[in-house]
């Protein structure tokens, strides 16, 4: 399957996504990537569109190494990966001197997008987050286990395209996925579109007013079908 670009992605994920619009959902989006898709099932869904920021902290000297990740929300959470902090075994104090340098960042990035507003409150909601394709799966992995410690009442995982192989890493991590393509072998996300140049600061932060703009227009029981 291939897609033009980001926003003809999102609109096809939508259509496949119809079936939880009644559930009061709430949209979480992937930066940059993840927000032009993120934006078309939002509009579809009729539902509020946030960011999913996740900040990989890296190990001492190898920064490229993962000892775990910090994910966004109204709580934000540290996932560690403990093999690789056992076999790292960084000095007393290392993790979280990182995770608070990465919450900053967070926050930071959080103001450049979206301005004072607070992260949506997830708990107890349907929630679906998506990105624009998944290639590894880890950087998704880190992100649906801290959501899930803020107590979603459904966790979905929605991309336009992922790898087969990242079907048993992430189905644990979440209640249910929805991908349009599964192709194998898998070589990049950007194969699978005709346009992936990349999304701007500036191409985020207008999607995102213009769907904030969108959800305080809907009518009230439009927003509360389910509560």
């Amino acid at each position: 399957m291939m897609f033009k670009d980001r926003r003809d992605a999102g609109r096809k994920l939508a259509r496949a996504l119809e079936r939880f619009k009644s559930a009061n959902p709430v949209v979480l989006a992937l930066p940059r990537g993840g927000v032009p898709v993120g934006f078309e099932v939002a509009e579809h869904l009729r539902a509020p569109l946030d960011l999913l920021l996740v900040r990989k902290i890296g190990a001492p000297g190898h920064e490229e190494l993962a000892l775990g990740a910090v994910v966004d929300g109204l709580h934000p959470q540290v996932v560690v990966n403990h093999e690789i902090m056992e076999m790292i075994r960084p000095q007393r104090g290392y993790l979280e001197a990182a995770k608070k340098r990465q919450i900053a960042e967070i926050e930071r990035r959080r103001r450049l997008y979206l301005g004072a507003a607070q992260p949506i409150d997830v708990q107890g909601r349907l929630v679906i987050v998506v990105d624009d394709g998944i290639a590894t799966g880890a950087t998704m992995k880190a992100a649906l286990r801290g959501l899930r410690r803020n107590q979603p009442s459904r966790l979905i995982l929605a991309a336009p395209v992922a790898p087969r192989s990242v079907i048993s890493d992430l189905k644990e991590e979440c209640d249910e996925m929805v991908f349009l393509a599964t192709p194998g072998p898998f070589y990049a996300v950007g194969v699978y579109y005709d346009d992936f140049s990349q999304t701007s600061d500036e191409e985020v932060i207008e999607l995102l007013g213009e769907a904030r703009n969108l959800e305080s227009t809907r009518p009230k029981a439009a927003q509360t079908d389910q509560e």
